[in-house]
C-alpha cells in the first residue's frame, strides 16, 4: 500500500527521502548455557577485557578521523564499562548459579523495571546508555558482533540504536534513522541533532511495517516517517526540501549577525547544553555563549561522584571554548526521581521531593566540590553559576554562604578567581515566580524554565499521555507568570532569560521578545531559525502581540493566535509543516 504514514518523536531536524536499511538485530536470547562458576566469571572478566579493546579501537579511529562528535561519549563508555555497580551486580548473578550471558540480561532487565518507574523522560532515557555497555559485553560472550554494516546511502531502521552506535554513523550512507524506541533528549537524539543527521524516535513497531530498499521519506521536523510515498507526497516533499536548504543558506549567512529586531531590539541567543559533544555545534551555529549547561551528564556517567578536577576539566573545556562570552553552570539537578551514578532514591511523589538545590544543599560536599571546580574555570572565561528548582530565599542565602567559603578556601590556596562570579536562579516554580520582585534583590539573574514552571502551574505531567494535551507552555496563567517575572528582574536592575522548550518554539518567539526577555537559550541546531525570525520581526509589533496574549483566557485561543501571527511575517515557514494523509 502507498503513502502508509506513522509518527513518532522528531529527534533531529531535517527532510530525507531514500531507501530503507532494516537493521535487524534485536534483542537476541542469551545462552542459558551453564559452565562452573569459575568458568563463568572468567568468560565475563574476558569478556569485559575485549569490550575495552574494542572501546579503545574505536577511540583511536576517531582521533585519526578528528571525529570529535563521538570521542567523549565512547570515553564514557569506558568508565561504565568499569561502573561497580554493573561488574559486581553480574559477578552476584553469576555466583547464584546463573551463566555469564543470562546475568547480563538479568541486570538489564532488572535495571529496566527500576528505570520504568521513573517520571523524567531524560533520565529515562539514560537507561539506553547502561544498556548500551552492558549488551556490547553480552555480545562478546555470545560471539556476535552487532556492528552496522551497509554499503549504500539509505535511511536506517532499527528497534533502537546505542549512542555509541550513532556516534560512530558515516553520514555519506546515513541519510538518517528511525528507531521503535527512544526519547527526544536520549544521547541518540543528541548526537544525532549534534551530527546534523535527520531522525524521528518513538515510531512504536515501524520494524514490522517497512522492508529493506523500500522507498521512505522521514520528517525530523515533525516526527513523520511516510513508507512507499506517491508521487504527489514525493513532489510535496521535494519542494520542501528544496525550500528548506535555500532558507538554511540565508540562515547561513546571518550566522555571525546579531539576533536584532528590525527596529534595534537586540536578543542574546545562546545555547542548552546536554552533553560535550554539544559546545562544538554552538559555536558553529552562531550561539552567543551558554544559557544552561546542565551538568548532570557528569554526574550520570562518572564512576560514583565525580570528583573536583573531573568536574573542573569538563568546564575549564566550556570557558575556553566561548572565552569572553558567557557560560552559565547549572548546579546538580539531581535527587528525586534523578539519578546519582546508577542508583537513585525512591519517593512517592519525587516531582515534590528532594531533587535539586535541597538535594545539594543538605549534601553540601557535593555543592562545595561542584561550585569549586566551576570557580576554578572563571580563570578561562566568563563562567556563571546557576541554582534549579529554588523555592525560597532561604536556599539562595544559604547557597550564598556556600559560595563565598568556596571563593575563600580557592583564594586560600593561592587560587585565582575571576570575580565577580555571578549567581543567578532558574525560576521554574511559581512560587519563585510570584516572590520574583524580592528574589531580584538576591541574585544577578534570572532564567525561567518553562518547562516545569508549566509543570507545577498547570500540574501536568507532560509524559503522562493521558494528559499530556493539558501542557502547552503559553497558556496564559503560565505567559502571565513569565510577564511578572521579567517585569521584576528589570524594576532591580538584573537581566532574564528563558531557557525551556518554548525558547525553541518559532510561534512563541514573538511572544517572548514582546515581554522583553533578555536572553534565549535553545538547542544549538536551532538557533539559526530563530535568529531568523528575530532579524524579521519589529519590537514594536513583538510588544502589541504579547498585549494581545495578556488579554486571552485559552492556551487554544493563544497558540492559535501565535500561529496566526508568525505565519503572515513568515508565509514560507507553512511550507515546512505540510501535513500528509494516508491513502
Amino acid at each position: 500500500m502507498k503513502n502508509r504514514v506513522f509518527r513518532g518523536i522528531p529527534a533531529s531536524s531535517g527532510i530525507v527521502m531514500g531507501k530503507a536499511y532494516v537493521l535487524s538485530r534485536e534483542i537476541f536470547v542469551p545462552s542459558l548455557a551453564r559452565k562452573t562458576t569459575e568458568e563463568e566469571l572468567a568468560t565475563f572478566y574476558s569478556a569485559i577485557k575485549s569490550t575495552q579493546r574494542d572501546l579503545e579501537g574505536i577511540i583511536q579511529r576517531l582521533k585519526e578521523q578528528k571525529s570529535h562528535e563521538g570521542l567523549k561519549l565512547i570515553e564514557v563508555q569506558l568508565l561504565l564499562l568499569k561502573d561497580p555497580f554493573f561488574v559486581e551486580t553480574v559477578e552476584n548473578y553469576i555466583r547464584e548459579g546463573e551463566g555469564a550471558s543470562y546475568a547480563i540480561h538479568k541486570f538489564i532487565e532488572t535495571l529496566k523495571t527500576e528505570f520504568e518507574t521513573i517520571g523524567d523522560p531524560y533520565i529515562k532515557d539514560r537507561f539506553l546508555d547502561i544498556k548500551d555497555v552492558a549488551r556490547r559485553v553480552m555480545r562478546k560472550i555470545e560471539g556476535e558482533t552487532g556492528e552496522l554494516s551497509y554499503q549504500e546511502p539509505h535511511v536506517l531502521f532499527a528497534h533502537d540504536l546505542t549512542p555509541s552506535d550513532t556516534a560512530q554513523l558515516d553520514k555519506e550512507y546515513v541519510l538518517g534513522f528511525v528507531t521503535e524506541t527512544g526519547g527526544k533528549m536520549s544521547h541518540t537524539a543528541i548526537i544525532a541533532r549534534a551530527l546534523g543527521i535527520p531522525a524521528v524516535v518513538g515510531v512504536g513497531g515501524i520494524l514490522k511495517e517497512v522492508k529493506n530498499g523500500e522507498q521512505v521519506i522521514i520528517d525530523g521536523f515533525r516526527g513523520v516517517v511516510v513508507v512507499a510515498p506517491d508521487e504527489d507526497t514525493k513532489r510535496t516533499y521535494e519542494k520542501r526540501i528544496r525550500e528548506y536548504r535555500e532558507y538554511e543558506k540565508k540562515l547561513e549567512k546571518a550566522k555571525e549577525l546579531p539576533a536584532t529586531t528590525i527596529d534595534g531590539k537586540e536578543i542574546d541567543l545562546t545555547a542548552n547544553i546536554e552533553i560535550p559533544l554539544e559546545l562544538k555545534p554552538a559555536v558553529e551555529n552562531g550561539a552567543r555563549g551558554i544559557g544552561l549547561y546542565r551538568t548532570e551528564f557528569i554526574f550520570l556517567t562518572d564512576d560514583g561522584l565525580p570528583d573536583e578536577e573531573t568536574q573542573f576539566r569538563y568546564y575549564r573545556e566550556a570557558a575556553e571554548m566561548f572565552r569572553d562570552l558567557p557560560v552559565i553552570f547549572r548546579t546538580l539537578d539531581s535527587g528525586g526521581d534523578k539519578i546519582l551514578g546508577w542508583q537513585y532514591l525512591k519517593e512517592d511523589n519525587p516531582f515534590l521531593g528532594w531533587r535539586g538545590i535541597r538535594l545539594t544543599l543538605d549534601r553540601k560536599e557535593i555543592f562545595l566540590s561542584q561550585v569549586r571546580a566551576i570557580l576554578k574555570a572563571s580563570s578561562y572565561g566568563n563562567v556563571k553559576i546557576m541554582l534549579p528548582m529554588v523555592s525560597s530565599l532561604e536556599e539562595v542565602e544559604r547557597a550564598r554562604e556556600l559560595l563565598e567559603e568556596a571563593i575563600n578556601g580557592l583564594e586560600k590556596e593561592g587560587r585565582h578567581i575571576k570575580k565577580p562570579v555571578e549567581m543567578g536562579i532558574m525560576v521554574e516554580i511559581p512560587s519563585a515566580a510570584i516572590l520574583s520582585e524580592h528574589f531580584a534583590k538576591h541574585v544577578d539573574f534570572f532564567s525561567i524554565g518553562t518547562n516545569d514552571l508549566t509543570q507545577y502551574t498547570l500540574a501536568v505531567d507532560r509524559t503522562n499521555e493521558r494528559i499530556s494535551y493539558l501542557f502547552d507552555h503559553v497558556n496564559p496563567a503560565v505567559v502571565r507568570l513569565m510577564r511578572q517575572t521579567i517585569d521584576a528582574a528589570h524594576e532591580n536592575g538584573i537581566w532574564a532569560g528563558v531557557c525551556g522548550e518554548i525558547a525553541s518554539d518559532p510561534v512563541a518567539i514573538p511572544l517572548l521578545i514582546g515581554l522583553n526577555v533578555d536572553e534565549l537559550s535553545l538547542t544549538p541546531a536551532l538557533i539559526p531559525q530563530i535568529k531568523g525570525i528575530i532579524r524579521g520581526i519589529s519590537y514594536q509589533e513583538c510588544v502589541k502581540i504579547a498585549q494581545e496574549v495578556l488579554k486571552m483566557d485559552s492556551a487554544r485561543k493563544v497558540r492559535k493566535f501565535l500561529s496566526q501571527e508568525l505565519l503572515s511575517r513568515f508565509p514560507h515557514l507553512e511550507n515546512l509543516l505540510v501535513e500528509v494523509d494516508n491513502d
